[in-house]
This record gives structure tokens, C-alpha cells and sequence, in this order.
């Protein structure tokens, strides 16, 4: 057994929380720490449904990607969708850890995660934008290289739509063979210039807005919007397993109501 702060604690050594972006929120967000935990609920987001479910499967603290507060709350009522949210984990007595943009940006986080899902091979960081406390290296991102005979952008965007599991990709074909990947996991578009500057032929990423496909064409290089669900929660599997080789006798179950919010036709 161990407590909620025990466990942010932990999660602070793997995934330090100091290591968040400026506009993030992530960090020990609902509950008390002193509260034994004997079952983790983890999901990619704390949604009304995922509290719902971690009541229904008795956990005490639920471990997200994404922060269940995100903006400064004005009241906390069942007027609105965060409100029904915290009420709900809050009356329930769950807790709430999220691991946002450190864990975007530490080694063995979402981007080599993604990486890794996608088969890339020497793979290094995209952007390095700093060491913590222990002398590591972390930043968004990661480059890395192709196996085997390169694919075109179709091919390799149909790969990538299956790798991830998404309900659908977007791409822009620069008609250039795929050999030397970027790839950001989440909102990283404004990343392509960067990854262009690495000698990157493709870049994988998300949320991608019209204009950044109109450069990427104009600039000749493959740009695959996958979703930020999918090239996010490829991390859940990482926390899964981290949560359970730090705790050994907290049992640990992963989300099955939270999935890819839309579909394609």
C-alpha cells in the first residue's frame, strides 16, 4: 500500500513536476495526500465518464496525462463540465496526480513513447530545452530514423494511422521518402521548422492548423496530423507499467471507457 503522496513523489522522480511549461497545471491536483491508495485508474484525461469509472472500480487516485484543472476556477458547482468533474472526485474521495508537459518532455515519456510505437531507431531529442536537477537531458520531440525500404508519405501515414490506433489521419505529401522521422506528440506543430532544420523529411504530430499545411507543402516535407489522442496515449501504457514496478501491491488498471473523442466519415 502507499499514499497519494508517495506516489506523486515517485512520479516527481521519474517525470519531475518542476520540469512543466510555463502555461501548464500539472501536478497533485485533487484529493488529500495522506489518503492510502490500494487501486490507480490511469487515463489520458480525467473526463466525467473515467471519475465515474475509477468510483465504479474503487480506486482512491486516478493518474491522467492531461490536467484536470487547466484554468483558475471561479466556483465549483454542477453548472459546468470541470465542476461535475471535481464534485464528483471529490464526493467520491478520489484522488487526482497529472503528468502533462513533463512527461511530454522527460526520457521514456510520450515522445519516446511515440517513437517507439512508430519503430524509429536512433532516436535523440527534437528540442532540448534544458538538464534537471539530475543532469538529464529533457525537451519536445524526438527525431529518429526508418527500417527497411522507405514508404512514401500514403503508405507511411496509413502505417502510423495503424500503429496508433487513430480513427483517421491527415497528411500532406511531399513525395519524399520517409527515412528521417520527427514526430511531437500533442499540439506541436509550430515544431516544423525545426524538425525541417534536422534534416527531417517527415514530421509526425497533431492539431495541426491549415497554414501549417500549406508550409509544410510549400517547404517539401511529409506532415502527418495523427490526432492528439492517439499520438498521446501511447505514454498510458509507460505509466502503467512505471506505477506498477514503483508499487508493487497497488493494483493498477488503465481506463476502458476513455477512447479517441471523434470519428471520421
Amino acid at each position: 500500500m502507499a499514499t497519494v503522496r508517495e506516489i506523486y513523489q515517485y512520479l516527481d522522480a521519474l517525470a519531475p513536476f518542476s520540469l512543466q511549461m510555463d502555461f501548464d497545471n500539472a501536478g497533485f491536483l485533487v484529493g488529500r495526500g495522506d489518503r492510502d491508495v490500494k487501486k490507480i485508474l490511469v487515463a489520458l484525461d480525467i473526463t466525467q465518464e473515467v471519475a465515474a469509472e475509477a468510483a465504479q472500480e474503487g480506486a482512491q487516485l486516478i493518474v491522467a496525462h492531461h490536467p484536470v484543472i487547466f484554468h483558475p476556477a471561479r466556483s465549483l458547482t454542477d453548472g459546468d463540465p470541470t465542476g461535475r468533474i471535481l464534485l464528483t472526485l471529490a464526493e467520491q474521495g478520489i484522488a487526482a496526480i497529472c503528468a502533462h508537459t513533463n512527461l511530454d518532455a522527460v526520457a521514456g515519456g510520450v515522445n519516446d513513447a511515440l517513437a517507439e510505437r512508430l519503430e524509429l531507431t536512433q532516436v535523440e531529442q527534437l528540442q532540448q530545452d534544458g538538464v534537471d536537477e539530475s543532469g538529464r537531458p529533457y525537451g519536445i520531440g524526438r527525431v529518429g530514423n526508418t527500417t527497411g525500404v522507405p514508404k512514401y508519405a500514403p503508405a507511411f501515414a496509413t502505417f502510423v494511422k495503424e500503429a496508433l490506433g487513430a480513427n483517421g489521419v491527415r497528411y500532406v505529401d511531399a513525395r519524399r521518402p520517409v527515412r528521417r522521422v520527427a514526430v511531437g506528440g500533442g499540439a506541436c506543430g509550430d515544431m516544423l521548422g525545426r524538425a525541417l532544420a534536422l534534416g527531417c523529411d517527415t514530421f509526425v504530430t497533431s492539431d495541426v492548423k491549415y497554414n501549417g499545411f500549406l508550409d509544410a507543402k510549400a517547404l517539401g516535407i511529409n506532415l502527418i496530423d495523427a490526432g492528439h489522442y492517439p499520438t498521446e496515449n501511447v505514454v498510458i501504457p509507460v505509466l502503467e507499467r512505471w506505477l506498477a514496478s514503483g508499487f508493487p501491491k497497488v493494483e493498477i488498471v488503465v481506463s476502458k471507457c476513455h477512447k479517441e473523442v471523434f470519428s471520421y466519415t
